[in-house]
C-alpha cells in the first residue's frame, strides 16, 4: 500500500491535471442524462396497472391524459381554445361536452351524471379532457404540458399526473443547484470552526465536489436517474464521504510530526493509512446503499446504485485528488492554521463511564416508546401532497374537488367483445360503488337521449379499440386515501365478475400498488441492511457480540429518529420510511466502529474496562462530533430550503438522525461496553483474556498504544 501511496505523491501534478480534465466529459454527460420525475414509473413492469398503461398506448394510442379546468369562458372561446391545444405536438385529442355532440344540443340532453361531471353546478367552469400519444412522464408529454400552459396563458389549469410531474420538474430545476450550495456552505462553516485550518475545508469540498461530478457523470449507464436521486446524490455524497477527508488530514498532520515536516513522506504514509482505514469504513456505508437495491420498487435501485458509486468515487478522490491539492497548496494552508473553535468533548468520557447505569436505564425506558412510534408512523403516498399549494396542478386538483366533487379518474380496460347488456350492467354496478361520481363507456352514451349517429367517430375510437373497450370512472376520493383504495378493490371485484382479464388502471390504482409494494420493501430493505452491516462488522471487528451491540445502538437511534414524526403528529412521505433507516445505519455506524476500535485497543493494551471505555471516549468523541455535525450541516439546510416535501422531509430526518446517532454513540454505546465487557472479551478476537497489571494512563501517555 505504501508503494502505491508514494506513486500518488510523486505524480500528484499529473493526477491533479487529469482529474480536472475528466470533469469536462463527466459534466457534459451529467447535463445530458435524462431525469425521471415520475415516481410511479418505478413500479414493477409486470403488474396490471403498469401493463395497462402499455395497452393504452398500443391499443388506443393514448399514453397520458390531463383534465383541464376552464373558468368563465364562453363556448365559442372554448372552441378556439380546443383547436389551439389540438395543434400542439403530441396532443392526441381534446374532449369536452362540445366535442361529444353539436353545441346546438342542449346540456339537458346529457345524462345528469355526465352533465355534472363536465360542467360545474353554477355553469361557470367547464372540464376539458386532453389526451396525449406519449406516456405520462415522457419528455414529449411534459413539453406538451408546458406548451399548453404557454399558449393558453393560464386561462385553464391542468391537473393529472403529467401536470404534476411537469411542476416537479420546474421546481427541481430551479432548486437543485441551491441544494448543493446550501449543503457545501453550511459544511464549510462547520468545518472551518471544528478543523485547525480555515482553508483546508475548501480543499475538502473541491475534492468531494469533483468526485460528485464523476459520480453523476456515470449515471448515463442506467439511461436516466430519478429526480429524488438527482436532488439527494450530491448532498448525501458530501455528507457521507467527508469523514474520509478529515481522516486523511489528521493522519497527514500526525505523520508530519513523525517525519520532521517531510511533507511528501508524511503524505505517502497518510494515504497508506487512509486507504487501510477508510476502505473498511466505507464498506458499511456502501452496504447500506446496496440494501436499497433489493427493493421491488426500483427507485431504491436507482438511488442505491448512484450512492454506492458515490462512496467509491469519494474514497478514490480522498486518496488521490485531496493529497495532490494539500501538497500543492501546502503554504497557503499553513498560513490559515488555527485552534479548533469547539470545546474539548473528550473530557466527558469519565463522566459517562461513572454514570453509565443512567444511560442503560434511559435505553431501556426509551426503546419501547421509540419502537412503537417508529412502527406506527403516518405515511402519505400522494405526490401532490409533496408540492406547494401555489402550483397550477395543485390548484386544478383543488378546483376539481371543490366545484366538481371530483378526485381521481380510474380506467377500466375490458374485453371489447363484451355484450352491450353486460357492459351496461357492469357500468351500472360501478356507479353504485361508494364515491363513484361517474362511470361512462361507449355503451353508456348509446341508448341515451343522444342518438348513436350523433356521437363522433373520434369518441368511439377513444372508448373502443382492438381487443379492449375503455370505461372511465371518476371518483370523489383523493389518491392514496383509504376510501379510494377500498373503492378500487370493490370495482376490481365487480369487473372480475364480467371479465376475469379486465384491468383497473390509473393514478390511484398505481398508487395502491405502490403502497402494497413499498410496505414489503420496507421490511426487506431493513432486514438486508442489518444483515449486511452485521456481517461486515463481524468480519472487521472479529467478534460475535460487538456487531449485535453496535447495530442495536444505531437501530435505537433510528427508532428515536423515526418516532419523532409520530409523536409530533406529522405525516411523512413513504420513501422516508424506507430509506432513512438504511442510510442512517450505513452512514453513522462508522461512529460506533471508531469508538469500538479505540475501546478494543485500550483493552488489549491492558486497561481495565473503565479505563478502556474512558480512553475510547476521550480519543474518539471529537472526531465523532465533527462527523455528525458535518452530516447534519449538509442535510439540514436542504431540508429547510426545499419546497418539495418529499426531499425536505428526507433531508430533515437525515440531519436529525446524525445528531441522535452521535448522542447514542457518545452515551449509550460506552454504557453497553461497561455492562457487556466480559461477554465482548470472550466472544471477540483481539482482546486479552486476562487483564495486564499495568498503569494504563502512564503507558498510554508514553506512547504504548496499538
Amino acid at each position: 500500500m505504501i508503494k502505491l501511496a508514494k506513486k500518488i505523491v510523486k505524480f500528484r501534478i499529473p493526477i491533479l491535471l487529469i482529474s480536472i480534465l475528466m470533469l469536462i466529459p463527466a459534466g457534459l454527460i451529467f447535463f445530458n442524462t435524462r431525469i425521471n420525475y415520475d415516481i410511479l414509473s418505478y413500479l414493477p413492469k409486470d403488474i396490471d396497472t403498469m401493463k395497462g398503461q402499455d395497452i393504452l398506448v398500443d391499443e388506443f394510442g393514448t399514453g397520458a391524459f390531463s383534465v383541464a379546468v376552464i373558468d368563465d369562458m364562453p363556448e365559442k372561446e372554448i372552441v378556439k381554445l380546443e383547436n389551439t391545444i389540438k395543434d400542439i405536438d403530441h396532443v392526441k385529442d381534446v374532449v369536452w361536452y362540445g366535442s361529444v355532440t353539436d353545441l346546438t344540443v342542449p346540456l339537458d340532453a346529457f345524462p345528469d351524471d355526465i352533465r355534472n361531471a363536465l360542467v360545474s353546478a353554477d355553469g361557470s367552469k367547464t372540464i376539458m379532457m386532453i389526451t396525449f400519444d406519449t406516456a405520462s412522464s415522457a419528455d414529449e408529454t411534459l413539453k406538451a404540458i408546458e406548451d399548453i400552459r404557454e399558449v393558453t396563458d393560464k386561462r385553464c389549469l391542468l391537473s393529472g399526473m403529467s401536470a404534476v410531474v411537469e411542476d416537479i420538474k420546474v421546481i427541481c430545476n430551479s432548486e437543485a443547484i441551491m441544494y448543493v450550495v446550501i449543503a457545501a456552505g453550511l459544511s464549510l462553516i462547520i468545518l472551518s470552526l471544528t478543523m485547525d485550518s480555515f482553508l483546508i475545508p475548501v480543499f475538502f469540498l473541491i475534492s468531494i465536489g469533483m468526485a460528485i461530478v464523476y459520480n453523476l457523470g456515470t449515471n448515463f449507464i442506467s439511461g436516466e436517474i430519478s429526480f429524488i436521486t438527482q436532488a439527494l446524490a450530491a448532498v448525501l455524497q458530501l455528507a457521507v464521504t467527508m469523514d474520509y477527508s478529515i481522516f486523511l488530514w489528521h493522519s497527514y498532520l500526525e505523520n508530519l510530526d513523525r517525519f520532521n515536516d517531510d511533507k511528501n513522506r508524511a503524505m505517502a504514509h497518510a494515504i497508506s493509512n487512509t486507504i487501510s482505514s477508510v476502505v473498511g469504513s466505507s464498506i458499511t456505508t456502501i452496504a447500506g446503499f446496496v440494501a436499497m437495491c433489493f427493493m421491488t420498487f426500483t427507485l431504491g435501485l436507482d438511488l442505491g446504485v448512484v450512492m454506492a458509486k458515490g462512496v467509491v468515487f469519494g474514497v478514490i478522490g480522498c486518496v488521490t485528488i485531496l493529497p495532490a491539492l494539500i501538497l500543492t497548496f501546502d503554504g497557503a494552508i499553513r498560513k490559515t492554521r488555527h485552534k479548533p473553535i469547539i470545546p474539548d468533548l473528550g473530557r466527558l468520557g469519565r463522566i459517562v463511564t461513572n454514570k453509565y447505569y443512567i444511560f442503560i436505564l434511559l435505553f431501556v425506558v426509551i426503546i419501547g416508546p421509540a419502537f412503537y412510534g417508529y412502527s406506527h408512523n403516518n405515511v402519505y403516498y400522494d405526490l401532490v401532497g409533496t408540492l406547494p399549494d401555489t402550483l397550477d396542478s395543485v390548484k386544478a386538483n383543488q378546483y376539481l374537488e371543490d366545484d366538481f366533487n371530483m378526485g381521481v379518474t380510474h380506467m377500466v380496460l375490458a374485453d371489447a367483445d363484451m355484450s352491450t347488456k353486460d357492459t351496461a350492467a357492469l357500468i351500472n354496478e360501478i356507479k353504485g360503488v361508494d364515491g363513484v361520481k361517474l362511470a361512462a363507456g361507449l355503451d353508456s352514451l348509446v341508448g341515451t337521449q343522444i342518438p348513436t349517429d350523433v356521437i363522433p367517430k373520434k369518441i368511439t375510437k377513444e372508448l373502443k379499440s382492438g381487443q379492449y373497450s375503455l370505461i372511465l370512472v371518476t371518483s370523489e376520493y383523493k389518491t392514496a386515501s383509504d376510501e379510494v383504495n377500498n373503492q378500487i378493490d370493490t370495482i376490481k371485484t365487480i369487473v372480475g365478475k364480467y371479465d376475469s382479464k379486465a384491468m383497473v388502471i390509473g393514478e390511484a390504482p398505481c398508487t395502491q400498488d405502490l403502497i402494497t409494494i413499498t410496505d414489503k420493501d420496507f421490511k426487506t430493505v431493513n432486514t438486508v441492511s442489518i444483515l449486511l452491516i452485521f456481517f461486515i462488522i463481524a468480519c472487521v471487528l472479529k467478534s460475535v457480540s460487538l456487531p449485535v451491540i453496535l447495530v442495536a445502538c444505531i437501530e435505537f437511534a433510528i427508532f428515536i429518529n423515526m418516532a419523532v414524526p409520530f409523536y409530533k403528529g406529522t405525516t411523512i412521505p413513504f420513501i422516508s420510511s424506507i430509506v432513512i433507516g438504511t442510510i442512517q445505519l450505513g452512514a453513522t455506524v462508522d461512529y460506533a466502529i471508531l469508538m469500538t476500535n479505540k475501546y478494543k485497543r485500550a483493552r488489549y493494551n491492558g486497561a481495565d474496562k473503565k479505563e478502556a471505555v474512558t480512553s475510547a471516549l476521550e480519543h474518539s468523541m471529537q472526531s465523532v462530533f465533527v462527523s455528525a455535525m458535518t452530516f447534519f450541516a449538509a442535510t439540514f439546510g436542504v431540508g429547510i430550503y426545499s419546497s418539495i416535501d418529499m426531499i425536505s422531509s428526507l433531508c430533515s430526518m437525515l440531519a436529525r438522525g446524525a445528531i441522535i446517532s452521535f448522542f447514542v454513540v457518545a452515551l449509550v454505546l460506552p454504557a453497553m461496553f461497561m455492562v457487556f465487557d466480559k461477554l465482548i472479551i470472550h466472544t471477540s478476537a483481539g482482546f486479552r483474556n486476562k487483564e495486564l497489571k499495568v498503569d494504563f494512563k502512564n503507558a498510554h501517555s508514553a506512547g504504548a498504544h496499538v
